[in-house]
């Protein structure tokens, strides 16, 4: 079963803070000795933490309740209570987290990556040390402490990627996945192999780009496979749609062999525009497929003649034409999007 989740709910508590306490100096060379209660210790946090080696959000499936330790109480002789320790909670990049209640957005770490304390512990409570005066020198007074945070989230995976492969199913995408990366996504001859989200780094080297990104990987999604209507919840629906809005570059994957290859790109842009008028705006770039097969070679000059203010290439993974170009043409791609201001 592949392990693969882009929502949870998970319920995070902090740490209640420890109680301050009651205490005397009992020393026999020290008459009528007076308060020595320590305070108790703070309560730990909750803490997000981006960890870029997570790809999925299963670990949140499987333990769904986090709480952090509560803070010891204080002791005599002065001694405060250790304080609680924290939790911390690891998301994948590109996680967004809210208020299961509200859906308020409370963190989104979309760019930004540095580690969230989203509740504080509770205060520890003060020992009767702190409230000896001139009128009272053996306080009986101590304060509890402070008790924690409690809050029921909600939490959402949208993958971030600098190119995004789109196409209907079968149209090549996990094979072009395969070639141009380290992923080793599903492939098989029919529909809907690819169920989830696969994620694949394309080394970027001097032969390809002399910028100086050059040293910088470039991460590729591949997408289940879309079908009219997908838009409205056919085939595999939207649940997948949305790992596109964070890439950079569509690529959209045609289908050479098949005889609506000149339709399947206005249908492709249609549903995506349906699902969120942000995509029409990206960088994109139209690949033709299955080069190998009879007949192909001319049909993407038909593509060509169609749209000729896109860019438009073709390949075959099969036999290895126009892969080297394609590798060359994503690195330029990617490098000149990462120059551009913001």
């Amino acid at each position: 079963m592949e392990k693969f989740a882009d929502e949870a709910l998970i319920e995070v508590s902090s740490g209640k803070g420890g109680n301050g306490c009651i205490a005397f100096r009992k020393e026999s060379y020290v008459p009528r000795g007076g308060p020595s209660g320590g305070d108790g210790g703070r309560g730990g946090d909750v803490i997000f933490s981006v960890r870029r080696n997570l790809r999925t959000l299963a670990h949140l499936r499987y333990k769904q309740s986090f709480k952090a330790e509560n803070g010891h109480d204080g002791e005599g002789r002065g001694r405060y209570g250790r304080n609680g320790n924290s939790i911390i909670i690891p998301l994948p990049p590109g996680s967004i987290i809210k208020n299961a209640e509200t859906g308020e957005v409370v963190r989104d770490f979309g760019h930004d990556t540095d580690d969230f304390i989203f509740l504080k512990g509770g205060n520890g409570g003060w020992g009767n040390i702190h409230f000896k005066s001139s009128v009272n020198q053996a306080p009986r007074r101590a304060l509890p402490g402070q008790p924690g945070q409690f809050h029921r989230l909600s939490v959402e995976l949208q993958i971030i990627a600098d190119i995004g492969l789109v196409g209907f199913p079968n149209a090549g995408k996990s094979s072009l996945l395969d070639n141009l990366t380290n992923a080793r996504p599903k492939i098989a001859p029919y529909p809907f192999t690819t169920k989830i989200p696969n994620l694949g780094v394309l080394t970027i080297g001097s032969q390809y780009d002399d910028s100086p990104d050059n040293s910088t990987d470039v991460i590729i999604a591949d997408i289940p496979g879309l079908i009219e209507g997908a838009s409205e919840g056919l085939g595999l629906g939207t649940r997948f749609l949305k790992h596109i809005s964070r890439t950079a570059i569509l690529a959209f994957l045609i289908d050479l062999s098949e005889e609506n290859f000149l339709d399947a790109f206005d249908i492709l842009s249609k549903e995506l525009e349906t699902f969120s008028q942000d995509l029409t705006g990206k960088e994109r770039i139209i690949i033709g497929t299955k080069l190998d097969i009879e007949e192909t070679s001319g049909r993407l000059e038909k593509l060509a003649v169609k749209y000729p203010n896109e860019k438009i290439t073709g390949i075959s993974v099969f036999s290895g034409i126009g892969i080297p170009e394609l590798k060359k043409t994503f690195i330029n791609m990617v490098s000149e999007n990462r120059r551009k201001p913001g």
